[in-house]
């Protein structure tokens, strides 16, 4: 037994689906019955052309990543006006509302700031439209368009012009920035790459999509964002599919036919801006719907409600264009 591995610092450099290892830094090599696969999804922004060149951290930014969020916080504290531009570079992203919902934020932060008109806000995604389901893209699409927030579709990035100021997508269409705030392409974790048999094109772990399991090696399973389903990368999605992933590995071992219960069930809250959130719950079939959230509680769905804030809020760069505002807060709160 390998009692001395302190296995939250070693790194996994492969696994052998034919032997049932994996190997980790060191020449340690483990050996498994079931392996289940949940090393989450990591950004790719180096393979975007451009991204991560001139202008990155300067003038293009990503909050997918603590030096990202840190340095665009402070580029916001200095922005004063132009053009900024949320841009979704590809398909699958770990939280898919997160975009959306730094739109709206932003929204409310540059009124907050006394300088809303002087903002031109843009949302470029590689969808045909804000989101994924229709019902959802047809309510999520509409606020755009009621905070004055453009929507650029099928826009699917390309390269990225920073000292230009150009996001330029793989048809050549341009979109202008003054600011642009990215979600770089998302990956499995490298070692998936590296692993004969184990990851797709992007190297997440394509299972099925109802039991979790590969279908080639059905001693493996994956979970949360590490898994290539059609299910969006959320934690909800995770917490969702443990109950049957654990049940399935039960079934498994025991020698006895998976339970196909997956359902693709994936909820989120959405902060829509002036202390407003709302909730989207969704599966394979059902897309999100108006109505209310069956339970005792019966939060309200795809329908915008005052919540409370719970988290800290960026500082205007002057003082005194947040407090000659501040009216706007409660105005907009009450409609």
């Amino acid at each position: 037994m390998n009692t001395a591995i302190d296995y939250k610092r070693a790194r996994i450099e492969r696994v052998d689906l034919s032997e049932r290892t994996v190997s980790l830094d060191g020449g340690i090599r483990l050996s498994y019955d079931v392996l289940v696969v949940a090393t989450g999804a990591r950004l790719l922004p180096e393979e975007t052309e451009g991204l991560t060149g001139p202008g990155w951290g300067e003038n293009v930014f990503t909050f997918y990543d603590l030096p990202g969020a840190v340095g665009l916080h402070h580029a916001l504290e200095r922005f004063d006006g132009g053009r900024v531009v949320v841009d979704v570079a590809d398909l699958p992203v770990k939280c898919p509302v997160a975009p959306l919902e730094f739109a709206f934020l932003a929204d409310w932060y540059f009124q907050r700031c006394g300088i809303r008109d002087k903002v031109r806000l843009t949302y470029a995604t590689p969808l045909d439209a804000a989101f994924t389901k229709p019902v959802a893209a047809k309510a999520l699409g509409g606020l755009l368009a009621e905070k004055g927030i453009e929507l650029v579709t099928e826009f699917t990035l390309g390269e990225v012009d920073g000292p230009g100021g150009r996001l330029v997508s793989y048809d050549e269409r341009e979109v202008p920035f003054d600011l642009a705030v990215v979600v770089p392409l998302h990956g499995g974790a490298e070692y998936v790459g590296r692993s004969d048999g184990l990851g797709d094109e992007l190297d997440f772990v394509p299972v099925d999509p109802r039991t979790l399991q590969l279908p080639s090696h059905p001693e493996v399973f994956a979970i949360g964002d590490a898994a290539g389903l059609p299910a969006s990368k959320a934690g909800s999605v995770a917490h969702f599919e443990a109950g049957t992933l654990v049940h399935n590995i039960g079934r498994f071992v025991a020698g006895q036919p998976l339970d196909a219960s997956y359902d693709g069930h994936a909820n989120c809250f959405v902060e829509t801006g002036f202390h407003k959130a709302l909730l989207i719950d969704f599966n394979y079939e059902t897309e999100p719907l108006p109505g209310h959230y069956p339970g005792p509680v019966g939060l309200p769905l795809l329908r915008a409600r005052r919540r409370r804030p719970d988290h800290l809020h960026l500082r205007c760069r002057n003082a005194a264009r947040l407090r000659s505002t501040s009216h706007r807060d409660g105005v907009v709160s009450r409609e």
